[in-house]
């Protein structure tokens, strides 16, 4: 394994019901959490020869906040079991607002858990109403209140842009909401909407539109503006953290092409040039655990050419850009030559400058950062 440390994500796959948007793997049951908690002990005991340490461990969905603290332990006692956690990782849950009380969130901090994010997508009851949020804006605010009282001092919240019927004055509106409670971190996505998702299928009906591009980069600007005045850093095209020391250390190792390793259905992995990824389904997951075989799907080994691909477009989606000398260093290239006259023609445009050694993208060139990459 590389020396550098790796991270831990473990898919919750449970919901108590589904949002219209989400196109993540989940099953609207929770009779087989006891049979998925022990296969996931399983399936960890598989791993522990091939990822040895952990100084990040992300704990997302599906719902994670309906299990409870036992069920929650026993996955932390697992974890502590088969591998060596560093004394200062960042341990991340994902929790729906409905689910949460300050008992609860007490009981995640005795367990060792550091850092929250919460799902709150709006403060707007009629956009929670139209996304199919189980929970209301009133349960939102309840659920930041209980954390800060609970003394988490890593407080994230999720927030969704370009919702029907959501203008520009109501995202503005959404936005000083959030930072009322200040929160260490905050993630704001655009909506999109994948085929199978029941939203995608209003939207096709009613024939709702998207907002056009140029909406869309309003949008992305105005959220950049305001977060950057208030005081937080756009890392990430969709991320923003109160100081660097609070920016999300489990989602950089994505976009660092550090090696993690993902366990549950529909989980992914990463590790020197391969990736792979279990079945999206529990009955499936649990089937061959139980025969003692690993529940992957599918895998793919990454060529020189995919991997330094793969690592211009992921450093152009963040604020700190692509270190030259070290992407010449790893892949062999000299961007600044290689690319010599399409980067001199993004430096013109001001979608991307070079500074100190890195290519970096403006907050003009994040808004278009998909586009970058085809450089």
């Amino acid at each position: 394994m590389k020396n550098e440390q790796a991270g831990l994500y473990v898919h919750i796959p449970f919901c108590a019901s589904k949002c219209g948007y989400c196109s993540f793997y989940s099953i609207k049951s929770i009779n087989l959490i006891p049979a998925f908690l022990s296969a996931l002990n399983r399936e960890m005991e598989f791993y522990k020869n091939l990822f040895t340490s952990f100084d990040t461990i992300y704990i997302g969905g599906g719902t994670p906040s309906l299990l409870t603290a036992q069920q929650l332990s026993e996955i932390s006692m697992a974890i502590n079991k088969f591998y060596r956690i560093d004394d200062k990782a960042e341990i991340t849950i994902e929790v729906n607002p409905g689910d949460v009380s300050l008992e609860y969130f007490q009981l995640l901090r005795s367990l060792g858990i550091n850092r929250v994010n919460i799902g709150i997508q709006s403060f707007d009851d009629h956009i929670l109403k139209f996304l199919g949020r189980r929970h209301t804006a009133k349960d939102g605010i309840a659920a930041i209140d209980c954390a800060k009282e609970a003394d988490f001092t890593n407080v994230g919240i999720d927030l969704i842009y370009g919702v029907h019927h959501q203008d520009i004055n109501l995202w503005k509106r959404t936005l000083q909401g959030a930072l009322s409670f200040t929160p260490e971190h905050i993630s704001c996505y655009q909506l999109s909407l994948d085929i199978k998702t029941p939203l995608f299928k209003k939207y096709t009906t009613d024939k709702i539109m998207l907002p056009q591009e140029n909406e869309q980069i309003k949008f992305f600007n105005t959220t950049s503006e305001e977060l950057e005045n208030a005081g937080y850093i756009h890392y990430e095209v969709s991320n923003f953290a109160r100081s660097d020391d609070l920016k999300s250390k489990h989602n950089m190792k994505y976009w660092q092409h550090a090696p993690y390793l993902g366990l549950g259905p529909a989980a992914h992995s990463f590790l020197e040039n391969r990736r792979w990824w279990n079945k999206p389904s529990v009955n499936n997951y649990l089937e061959e655990i139980a025969q003692n075989k690993m529940p992957v799907e599918n895998e793919e080994k990454l060529s020189a050419e995919q991997l330094k691909l793969e690592a211009l477009f992921l450093g152009l989606r963040t604020k700190a850009g692509i270190d030259l000398e070290r992407y010449k260093t790893r892949y062999g290239v000299d961007l600044l030559a290689d690319k010599k006259t399409i980067i001199e023609s993004l430096i013109k445009n001001k979608l991307v400058e070079v500074k100190d050694g890195f290519l970096r993208p403006t907050r003009s060139g994040m808004a278009v950062a998909d586009s970058l990459a085809l450089i």
